[in-house]
């Protein structure tokens, strides 16, 4: 019974379609993520597969995994990377089984398909389907995280637990982008604004201070904030948006406390330090404002030589000409891109950008595939170096 067993996960491990169905049906939404389950999976494939593999947790539950192959004393691994955790379902009704991995035309349908379980499956089959040849050189190591929808908990815990990422000479985020070879992505600036009142019985509202009609004027302004900045050539112009607003206790009271949760992508030009004080002055004394996320962004000169590689695999792959283009969204490579040093780092996965959080999420099976082709190409020529 026990070989069966270990032939069907090996069996699994080899099928990246299969793989990212197993996957999927680990519920991982964040929060809570309880991603710990769904790691020991992987690790176990990749411990069979004869990589050494570590576990790291920054909270009960929340582990993510490193593992590697190979080695070379004249040349760093490349890294591959992911994350396991998933946004939550959200409040419209799926038409789907959002944990059953279903299949129909042409399209693998869960939540985490496009973002990002099928690119992890992807790299896990590449790198598994490689691991002879690849315990003969540099080597990869797998970065594989929990908590990466917060603000990239995971990657930040690693990076900040000395010698546990070890070294890598590249990148490679499997982040949706249609098999894109994408050179960056925004930086991440959440900030949480307060505007506080005086509660009073709603009958009588003259006698208290609504923090709510606060709020609200803070909101209009923001609807016209301007970040007074030329755009960036690849990455565009930076963003901003109110995500949330939350105030009040109840109907018949005059609020005290109001809440607005502001999402502001960043382009290289912008320091998050200085757009803080810039909104601080521009919302005014009556709103206090908290940093909930602050990740930079990342960049990758597209000249440099192993980027010009990618571009020619995935021109290859493709049949396509691959122009710069960089990712509106972050990534764990905001955390794991500085810790090894600004390695070059490409976002390439086979999920759609545009499906990610969104209801009946999906990814395009033949992406999938086309995901294991490149990851095993690229691999194969870091490894001939």
């Amino acid at each position: 019974m026990a070989l069966i067993l270990v032939d069907k996960l090996m069996a699994i491990a080899r099928d990246p379609v299969e793989l990212s169905r197993t996957l999927v049906a680990f519920e991982t939404i964040n929060p809570p993520g309880n991603e710990r389950q769904c790691a020991e999976y992987l690790g176990s494939l990749l411990e069979d597969g004869g990589f050494a593999v570590s576990y790291h947790e920054f909270a009960k539950n929340r582990t993510s995994l490193v593992a590697r192959v190979g080695g070379s004393a004249n040349a760093k691994p490349l890294c591959f990377t992911g994350h396991i955790d998933t946004v939550p379902l959200g409040a419209a009704p799926w038409t789907v089984d959002p944990f059953a991995g279903e299949i129909s035309d042409g399209k693998l349908y869960g939540r985490g398909t496009t973002d990002m379980k099928c690119g992890v499956a992807a790299f896990m089959v590449a790198v598994l389907e490689l691991n002879e040849e690849l315990s003969q050189g540099p080597g990869v190591v797998l970065i594989i995280t929990a908590g990466e929808e917060t603000g990239c908990e995971g990657a930040y815990h690693l990076a900040g637990l000395g010698d546990v990422l070890g070294e890598a000479g590249a990148v490679v985020v499997a982040e949706p982008s249609s098999n894109q070879p994408w050179i960056g992505h925004k930086g991440a600036l959440w900030l949480r604004a307060r505007t506080t009142g005086v509660t009073a019985h709603g009958s009588m509202p003259e006698m208290g201070v609504n923090a709510v009609y606060k709020a609200a004027q803070a909101i209009g302004k923001l609807e016209d904030f301007d970040f007074n900045i030329a755009h960036n050539k690849i990455l565009g112009k930076p963003t901003l948006n109110v995500g949330t607003v939350k105030g009040g206790l109840n109907i018949n009271s005059v609020p005290d406390l109001a809440e607005v949760g502001i999402d502001i992508r960043t382009i290289p030009e912008q320091d998050h330090g200085t757009i803080r004080s810039q909104l601080d002055g521009y919302l005014g004394n009556n709103v206090e404002i908290d940093s909930i996320v602050d990740v930079p962004g990342v960049l990758t000169d597209p000249a440099d030589e192993w980027m010009q590689e990618v571009f020619k695999v995935m021109d290859g792959i493709l049949g396509d000409r691959s122009e710069p283009r960089a990712a509106p969204y972050f990534t764990d490579a905001s955390a794991l891109t500085p810790a090894y040093g600004g390695a070059p780092t490409v976002i390439l996965g086979p999920g759609e950008a545009a499906m990610a959080h969104q209801t009946d999420e999906y990814c395009y099976v033949d992406r999938i595939g086309e995901a294991v082709e490149a990851y095993m190409e690229i691999a194969r020529r870091w490894n001939a170096r």
